[in-house]
């Protein structure tokens, strides 16, 4: 019978603010992984619900070490789980998400290319019951990704597995961005490594009300700000006509947020109107505008 090589060690780190409701789900789902060689770093940031009750369930486990510390953000959270893991990969996961069981098994073997980085997969998408959501397939992009990142964040974090040493080398996550930390992080590691992925889902992401994501308008600021830094600092790492798209997408992408969650019109218009300042034949723009001109009738 084969010798199997040894299992590299994964450190999953969970960075949880007032999420005692879910955290049990998510940690078992790393527990109950197929692929065995795991760690599970429970980072409690300040809760102030069950969840410093929860957490103690744990206190003795042989795989998963849980920190308690004031609220610092999620961004700071993370950090402090990174620095405190031991594993060659680190792996990340909301705790109100969860993971499917093959997760890990399926996405390690991608890293036999030295070039990879980041591995991410698929997702499901449930609501706060944990039933079903459906879900569009992600265009998701393999080898560098950076001109296509620019355009969308097709990294889901709670799929995304990162080789230790990028993290060593390029810092993790940056603590002075509120939202969108993970957007950040893999524009950076996109520079220098290449990225894969499995188009199986791993994961299941929960959609529900007390999401942070929610926030459309603050997405769309922390993304704008974290593009414009790093073209800034990343000069020449892609063309002018790739720069020109991803303006273009995300000034559209805005205009649609500001336009239908909140009913914002002319703000609207304007963001289109940027959006073809890059890109005049930028097609998804013209449309916008037509079906805002027809359709909204918020006040402004």
């Amino acid at each position: 019978m084969p010798v199997q090589p040894p299992q590299d060690l994964v450190s999953v780190v969970i960075a949880t603010f007032n999420m005692g409701r879910y955290l049990p789900q998510a940690v078992q789902s790393v527990l109950s992984q197929t692929y065995s060689n795991v760690e599970i770093l429970i980072i409690d940031d300040g809760s102030t619900d069950d969840t410093a009750q929860i957490i103690r369930r744990w206190d003795q486990h042989e795989r998963v070490r849980v920190y308690r510390q004031s609220n610092g953000g999620q961004a700071q959270a993370r950090n402090r789980g990174v620095a405190l893991s031991k594993g060659r990969y680190v792996a990340f996961l909301d705790a109100d998400d969860e993971w499917l069981s093959h997760k890990l098994s399926r996405q390690m073997p991608l890293f036999a290319n030295p070039q990879v980085g980041v591995v991410y997969s698929e997702y499901e998408c449930m609501d706060g019951e944990g039933r079903a959501l459906p879900k569009p397939p992600t265009r998701m992009y393999r080898g560098r990704v950076t001109a296509a990142l620019l355009i969308d964040n097709f990294v889901s974090f709670q799929t995304a597995v990162v080789r230790r040493e990028c993290l060593e080398r390029h810092g993790a996550f940056d603590e002075s961005v509120r939202m969108g930390d993970d957007y950040d992080l893999w524009l950076r590691l996109s520079a220098h490594y290449e990225f894969d992925f499995i188009p199986q889902p791993t994961a299941r992401y929960r959609v529900w009300s007390g999401q942070m994501s929610k926030n459309y308008r603050r997405r769309y600021e922390s993304a704008i700000h974290t593009m414009r830094r790093f073209l800034e600092r990343n000069p020449g790492l892609v063309s002018a006509g790739q720069i020109r798209a991803a303006w273009a997408h995300t000034y559209t992408g805005r205009g649609n947020n500001t336009l239908w969650h909140e009913r914002k019109r002319a703000a609207a218009m304007q963001d289109y109107l940027r959006a073809l300042s890059f890109r005049p034949h930028h097609w998804p723009a013209w449309r916008a505008i037509l079906r805002g001109l027809i359709t909204a009738r918020a006040p402004q």
